[in-house]
């Protein structure tokens, strides 16, 4: 048995597991084929132990998606045994109970192995350009509408490539280039990662070091988190807000239980599942985005990994939005899930008052199909742009910043040229960020126009449109978003866009923190010089008047000398 690890040596190996992940990250980025990889990076590449354990992740993945790799991994160990997996095998599947709760989400994992012994796994869950099924957002009636299901499967076996399977994505998909390339693209990127693996073991101590680095990097990272959550105070506290949903509002109630070393989430009295809207929750996802605030607000410095989660659990009632059942519809579950960590800082109100965070305008997403009007090739271009951050005790919300994820916009010039459209403008949209002691961040807007000879179909999911971000602490809402066509309002349907058409997106802005009548002066007048609010909000919203002397330049002392 290898002798236990110092914290030097820890921290030395855990980095190098990090940098590896890092490597694998910037390896499928620079080989991907789509925009929603290369560009909005919607993926996550994780290291696992032997056990699907996650150990180590690059530092861009995307929160949710390393929270239900190790769930899913687990899965396919059940399909497919430790025992009977060789060197070359891949494993994939993408049903939602089983990863990461929709089925444009591919979950891909390589084995690594110390000659015929089994050390662990490079895994991947990535949202792919298509996945078949329906162009909208929201309509489906159950999963069977919204596209291709792969149940756990061998995408290779033993090297060789299940030529079937891929046959069956390619046939079942709308850009089976940009698909197939997608998935080549991570299993490279996982082959990369299993042999810089390879090449760790080989420095410290082959499988045995490796899972004893495992060990105590689940273990201590466990302890830490139990010790964050013991330094809070006992109790059970609740909270409740209505958002969006669709045809009818999204309900969520939730109740933070606090017993020691341990939290509990509990989600009855939640919206039941929705039978006529695809914004229903898997519970891997569920307890993802319950997870994902927790580990902000307690571990913020640790890098994320499988021990963090001991300590947390979730319940919610088999049949509800956030537990439910299969084969209810789910393609936009986020409508629903990336308002559980407002919910959870509403409810720590008082037991965390010094890390919660306001609610954000983070994200939509757009779709853009069609064929190009040079070649008649078919274009998918998604693009992820994000509303305000919400404010926190501590800071002002950021401007246009993805929470609870970490995705990027797909920059104009390259929707320029995956698609016939012209990015008019990208803007901050002054006063949309809620008023507080700290300021919500700003929302933009983003006009997009279509060029060439031909329409494109636009599908459009937003969200905080009726019920725009809340502020917290006594902080107000941030804007409400807003979108149309050619001026004016438009369903949330996809739309055939003709060229000259301009589409219209207003992303909402993030809730502000505390009483806005305390804000700092000067910070006041700052936000005013920068356009970020205007002198009649100030007026309005902080109780403060400002006169043009208010906001004269104010003259620095550059140093300068004779």
């Amino acid at each position: 048995m290898p002798p236990r690890l110092d914290p030097i040596s820890i921290e030395v190996q855990w980095s190098r597991l990090i940098s590896i992940m890092d490597e694998v990250d910037i390896a499928l980025v620079r080989t991907s084929f789509s925009t929603i990889v290369g560009e909005s990076r919607d993926f996550a590449v994780i290291m696992l132990d032997r056990h699907g354990r996650s150990v180590a992740q690059s530092q861009l993945s995307s929160p949710a998606f390393t929270v239900t790799m190790p769930a899913t991994t687990k899965h396919l160990l059940a399909a497919f045994p430790a025992e009977t997996l060789e060197p070359g095998d891949v494993l994939i599947t993408n049903d939602p109970w089983l990863g990461s709760g929709h089925l444009p989400d591919l979950s891909i994992v390589t084995p690594v192995f110390e000659g015929r012994q089994l050390v662990g796994f490079m895994g991947c869950v990535a949202h792919i350009a298509d996945i078949g099924g329906r162009l909208d957002f929201f309509d489906a009636r159950d999963l069977y509408e919204e596209g291709f299901r792969i149940p756990p499967s061998k995408l290779f076996e033993a090297g060789k490539e299940n030529r079937q399977l891929f046959r069956l994505l390619a046939a079942n998909v709308r850009v089976p280039d940009m698909v197939l390339g997608d998935v080549k693209a991570i299993c490279g990127a996982e082959a990369l990662g299993a042999a810089r693996l390879t090449e760790f073991l080989g420095d410290y101590g082959g499988a045995a070091g490796f899972q004893a680095l495992a060990d105590e990097i689940l273990d201590r990272s466990d302890a830490a988190m139990r010790a964050a959550i013991a330094k809070l105070p006992d109790g059970e506290w609740g909270y409740a807000l209505d958002a969006d949903g669709y045809r009818t509002p999204l309900h969520i109630q939730v109740t933070v239980t606090k017993t020691g070393d341990r939290v509990h989430v509990d989600y009855t009295g939640s919206s039941r599942q929705f039978p006529d809207a695809s914004i229903n929750c898997v519970t891997n996802i569920t307890f993802a985005d319950t997870y994902y605030p927790l580990k902000c607000s307690l571990t913020p410095d640790l890098p994320n990994n499988e021990g963090l989660f001991r300590a947390v659990t979730i319940s919610a009632p088999e049949g509800s939005v956030f537990n439910t059942t299969m084969p209810s519809a789910v393609k936009s579950r986020s409508k629903s899930s990336f308002h559980i960590h407002v919910a959870i800082y509403g409810a720590l109100q008082k037991a965390l008052p010094d890390r919660i965070q306001a609610g954000s305008g983070s994200f939509w997403a757009i779709t853009l199909h069609g064929t190009h009007p040079d070649d008649g090739s078919v274009f998918n271009v998604h693009i992820l742009p994000n509303g305000g951050k919400g404010a926190t005790p501590r800071t002002d919300g950021l401007c246009t910043v993805a929470f609870p994820y970490n995705g990027t916009v797909t920059p104009a010039e390259i929707t320029e040229n995956q698609a016939p459209i012209l990015v008019r403008y990208k803007r901050l949209v002054p006063d949309s960020g809620g008023p507080g002691v700290r300021r919500g961040g700003l929302g933009q807007e983003i006009a997009l126009e279509v060029t060439g000879d031909r329409p494109i179909i636009a599908s459009l999911r937003p969200d905080k449109v009726r019920h725009p971000p809340p502020g917290i602490a006594g902080g107000a809402p941030g804007m409400a978003g807003a979108y149309s066509l050619n001026g004016a309002a438009v369903a949330v349907v996809p739309q055939t866009l003709s060229p000259g058409d301009v589409y219209r997106m207003r992303l909402p802005g993030g809730g502000g923190w505390g009483d806005p009548t305390a804000r700092d002066r000067a910070r006041l007048i700052e936000d005013v010089r920068n356009g970020y609010v205007t002198r009649e909000a100030a007026a309005r919203d902080y109780g403060v008047t400002l006169a043009d002397a208010d906001l004269a330049p104010v003259e620095r002392n550059t140093g300068g000398g004779s």
